[in-house]
């Protein structure tokens, strides 16, 4: 069943605030998110080592010292309730009994906390979007497409709470159009191609967890296009203007999941959240100064003035002085939640939210883009408008308004060649609206090999 979001859940930005969702997800142990509380959402990876059936042993040793040091930490800092995150890395994937077998081990150690501590917890397990292994990627048929359908299948059938994916339709031409500078060509994949992979996919994710009788179909998230934009612009080696422009666009395909069963909470990669918070009302997870263990950021302290779930994204299971990388990040996750928590409890939550977003907001513009006041003008603008391309386009029109009112009251400081391309974007997003139809038929004809028409229903 899909639906089409029209007005805001959140109507008011002075609403839009940590811990508290206007639709609050229940899942796990006992979680509750978005009723009050920010939880910690520790996610860990692997330290380098191959993935094969020699060292699969190793494998496994690993993720079950990382659960056990992680929820040891937890239930010392008496934090009120926890959600591991177990990204699946693409062998485990690529073979779906592997991502199954840590998923149950996963799950055993927490189902052990809650029943021995109490400890209030759920599971997200993300698979690798394994479909673009071939060029161009064939998204709805083959090989890699039934293994990420088994993989979803068996994870959930092992004990996943939460399903979520980075989905990667239209990245083959996002990537291609970040890398030229392209407008048109972003334009497009973000509001043509990945739309419409993201609606298949989520009609059979939502499917499978509704046949689970237990698990939540989370979100998508636009990691592999806003994020991939984010740290181009941390290298320079693109404009943060045009990062901060691909951030409010690609909301747009991540809302497309909602739209076709996902309920959340939002994964942390995916800082487009606050303006999925604002339209569908979901609990979101969101990372900032506590992820610097898996790359830098400018939005440290605004990209938790929204959040409900607070990640690190990702961190190595490698030995520090104080213990295991993933223990220290439990416990630094925790403080920061306590902190919010503490502020909700006094009654001072709007003030320590203001504090976040002051501290960031006009010092980068894919900052100023993502607070309150910015999120609600891009939710507004995307739900006024009538098609996924429409709102694509309308959040991009909408983030160059912002960032223009900035920089013209004095607040947002930029070089002379990000003012260049403010006014570049301002100008092109203008000439794209409605522009659908005819920017199809000139990709299709320009970028013939570069993306299959058929995995988008593109074909005649």
């Amino acid at each position: 069943m899909t639906r089409r979001y029209s007005s805001l859940a959140i109507a008011d930005a002075g609403d839009l605030v940590f811990g508290q969702s206007a639709s609050p997800v229940d899942c796990g142990y006992g979680l509750g998110i978005g009723r009050g509380l920010v939880y910690p959402e520790v996610n860990f990876t692997l330290p380098p080592i191959s993935i094969d059936a020699a060292t699969w042993p190793d494998v496994k040793e690993h993720y079950h010292n990382i659960a056990k040091g992680v929820l040891r930490r937890a239930v010392a800092l008496e934090a009120p309730g926890i959600v591991l995150e177990f990204e699946l890395l693409p062998a485990m994937t690529e073979t779906p009994d592997w991502g199954a077998e840590i998923t149950a081990l996963l799950r055993d150690h927490l189902r052990l906390a809650y029943e021995r501590h109490g400890l209030k917890n759920a599971l997200r397990v993300t698979p690798t979007d394994i479909r673009d292994r071939n060029k161009p990627p064939a998204l709805r048929a083959g090989a890699p497409w039934e293994r990420l359908r088994r993989s979803f299948d068996l994870c959930i059938a092992a004990g996943a709470d939460i399903v979520s994916i980075e989905s990667v339709g239209g990245k083959e031409v996002h990537d291609r159009g970040l890398m030229w500078g392209d407008i048109r060509a972003i334009v497009f994949a973000l509001g043509v191609l990945a739309p419409r992979d993201v609606a298949w996919l989520w009609d059979r994710i939502s499917l499978a967890c509704a046949a689970s009788g237990h698990a939540v179909p989370g979100s998508d998230t636009a990691c592999g296009f806003g994020n991939t934009a984010m740290q181009l612009a941390h290298q320079k080696m693109l404009p943060e203007t045009l990062a901060a422009v691909v951030r409010a666009m690609s909301a747009v395909r991540s809302l497309v999941a909602f739209e076709h069963g996902a309920i959340g909470p939002s994964k942390d990669c995916a800082y487009e959240g606050p303006i999925l918070k604002a339209i569908t009302g979901c609990p979101i997870s969101m990372e900032g100064k506590s992820a610097t263990c898996a790359h830098f950021s400018p939005v440290g302290n605004i990209a938790a003035a929204m959040c409900d779930l607070w990640s690190n994204e990702s961190v190595q299971d490698v030995r520090l002085l104080a213990g295991s990388a993933p223990e220290a990040y439990t416990e630094l996750l925790t403080y920061d939640c306590r902190l919010m928590n503490v502020a909700t409890a006094k009654g001072k939550s709007l003030t320590l939210r203001d504090w976040l977003v002051e501290s960031d907001e006009w010092l980068s513009p894919q900052a100023a883009v993502l607070s309150p006041e910015a999120t609600h003008q891009i939710a507004q603008a995307i739900i006024g408008a009538s098609t996924d391309y429409e709102r694509t386009v309308a959040a991009g029109r909408a983030a160059v308004a912002i960032l223009e009112c900035g920089v013209s009251q004095g607040r947002l400081n930029i070089s002379a060649r990000e003012g260049q391309w403010l006014s570049r974007l301002d100008r092109e997003l203008t000439e794209l609206q409605g522009k659908e139809q005819a920017l199809t038929e000139e990709m299709m004809r320009a970028n013939p090999r570069l993306f299959d028409p058929a995995s988008y229903d593109l074909l005649e």
